[in-house]
């Protein structure tokens, strides 16, 4: 299957909820969660993924997140954001929103849990969520942007291994 390239990437560690961050949508990553996202994004290259736009969602560790990926890869692909991927987004809306993309051969999301595991189950044809841990990453390959059909899962690695392939 050569078409398209889809990468679904969850946020790196975020500060914790509570009295610092009311706002949920606010909290940031912490130091530990920029430099391991930023070596986990060096893997990235070191796997030779080429991207073409990175969608997140808005909240902040996402942005950061998708922002990271972005400096860490050759091209520097633009981020744009998208309410899809918000926790409260669905994976029809997320569906949705590849169709603006389907120009492109190689589009990273970047999100949140449980939605992305959701997301993946929902588009290589699974009966239960993939479980990401914070910062880790899929890839699943389709003929053609929006996804119709199941899509074939290439790869999906936890944060510990792509920091060791960096």
């Amino acid at each position: 299957m050569a078409g398209v390239q889809l990468y679904l990437i969850r946020h790196a560690i975020a500060a914790e909820r509570g009295d610092a961050y009311p706002d949920d949508t606010l909290r940031p990553l912490t130091a530990e969660g920029i430099s391991r996202m930023r070596k986990q994004a060096k893997a990235l290259n070191t796997l030779g993924v080429k991207l073409e736009v990175i969608v997140s969602s808005p909240l902040v560790r996402t942005r950061q997140t998708a922002d990271i990926v972005s400096d860490a890869l050759h091209g520097t692909p633009d981020v744009v954001l998208s309410d899809t991927l918000a926790p409260e987004g669905t994976s029809a809306a997320v569906i949705q929103e590849l169709a603006r993309h389907s120009k492109k051969r190689a589009v990273a999301l970047v999100g949140h849990e449980p939605n992305l595991g959701e997301l993946a189950a929902r588009l290589i044809g699974a009966r239960r969520a993939l479980e990401f841990k914070k910062g880790g990453v899929c890839r699943i390959d389709f003929e053609a942007f929006p996804p119709k059909g199941a899509g074939s899962l290439r790869f999906f690695l936890p944060p510990r291994l792509l920091r060791q392939l960096a």
